[in-house]
């Protein structure tokens, strides 16, 4: 296996898989959800037709992985989670989440698919650090991210928005990243 190939990740809630054609009628609904769009500060608009080349086109990407969360319960498609931005020279990535809608948020799947993928990140990738940007209006991303083990760095004002910069470096050895 490559190092960016896309793995299979299962958690008790959710499974992180790669993606698959079939995927685009859900990320389709995904992406055209307006709370979603909001958290995420999504402003761009999409076809159909996009998305679906998007989705079949996820699994050869170099240096990034995108992975989609599945409620193990349900075996629906959630959301996905998203490793980008690779800085070879900091040895780090960008982390991004997006959920499908509001019937998924405040149940523990982000938490737990946010956990699985930066657990990846340190143990199979050898990354040194994940970080992201979360707007600070969005407090229950925020206080998800946190449980998953990412503290503050600062914040930054960008298009009018307030946004958290927040990062997760590489445990030490004996440490560990645990849901909380």
């Amino acid at each position: 296996m490559s190092r960016w190939e896309n793995p299979t990740l299962v958690g008790e809630l959710v499974t992180l898989r790669p993606y698959r054609a079939d995927d685009a009628e859900a990320a389709w609904e995904m992406v055209r959800d307006a709370e979603t769009s909001d958290l995420t500060a999504t402003t761009a608009s999409f076809t159909f037709e996009q998305i679906a080349s998007w989705c079949e086109s996820r699994n050869d990407q170099d240096e990034r992985l995108d992975l989609v969360i599945v409620d193990n319960a349900t075996g629906a498609f959630v959301g996905e989670v998203v490793l980008n931005e690779y800085d070879p020279v900091g040895n780090r990535v960008n982390f991004r989440i997006s959920l499908r809608g509001p019937a998924w948020f405040g149940r523990g799947l982000g938490t737990e698919a946010t956990t699985l993928l930066v657990c990846y990140a340190f143990s199979h990738l050898g990354l040194a650090t994940v970080d992201l940007a979360v707007l600070a209006r969005n407090p229950r991303a925020i206080r998800a991210y946190e449980k998953a083990g990412f503290l503050r760095v600062r914040d930054e004002l960008e298009d009018d928005e307030n946004w958290v910069v927040m990062a997760i470096d590489r445990p030490t050895e004996g440490d560990s990243v645990t849901i909380d």
